[in-house]
């Protein structure tokens, strides 16, 4: 089976394109390997209105080849779409001055977002990367749900945290070898809603 890249929308035109309700339904419609033709057959659509949308996608490096066929003497080319699309958040963020994000206060709402998006671009443009050239891109996620029963116990878990980090960071700081960005974040805890039995 071929395998799925992901993509990283990080450009508006892109991501307008990818959004549109015609190209979507492709897009969805191409998890698994199709040619225009079966597209047009699945989708209720004239074929060479696929065509056209699928000359679109493929430019903008939202479907990519997936092979050939022969059907009924013909040739027919495969396309396959992306795994997952990511949309960079700074599409929908204003310009800001990076060296007045580093200078906001650790509790900031706005530092943590800004962060966040940082986060979610560079990983998806490095996946995308290391899925080119066939390698694994090494991360690590830790999470855990936490109570504070004051603001002064936050406080003391912030501190305690930070220390415990910056005491790390001196012990895996190798003159060489790949450089790694560790980030802890903490907000309050969405109220998911529990499933009722009937």
């Amino acid at each position: 089976m071929t395998a799925r890249p992901s993509a990283l929308l990080d450009d508006l035109d892109t991501a307008l394109l990818a959004l549109a309700p015609i190209r979507r339904r492709i897009l969805t419609a191409l998890a698994e390997p199709a040619s225009a033709a079966g597209l047009a057959e699945q989708l209720d659509m004239p074929r060479q209105k696929i065509g056209y949308h699928l000359r679109a996608l493929e430019g903008a490096g939202l479907v990519q080849p997936a092979g050939e066929r022969r059907k009924r003497g013909f040739t027919e080319r495969l396309f396959v779409a992306a795994r997952d699309h990511v949309l960079d958040p700074a599409l929908m963020q204003a310009p800001s001055d990076p060296g007045a994000v580093e200078a906001q206060d650790r509790h900031a709402a706005d530092h943590l977002i800004s962060t966040a998006s940082t986060i979610v671009r560079d990983v998806a443009r490095m996946r995308q990367d290391a899925a080119a050239e066939g390698a694994r891109l090494l991360t690590l996620t830790v999470e855990a749900d936490l109570t504070f029963a004051t603001p002064a116990d936050f406080d003391a878990f912030t501190d305690e945290v930070s220390a415990a980090v910056a005491a790390l960071a001196r012990k895996y700081s190798a003159p060489r070898g790949r450089r790694y960005r560790l980030t802890a974040a903490a907000h309050p805890a969405v109220a998911r809603s529990t499933p009722t039995r009937n």
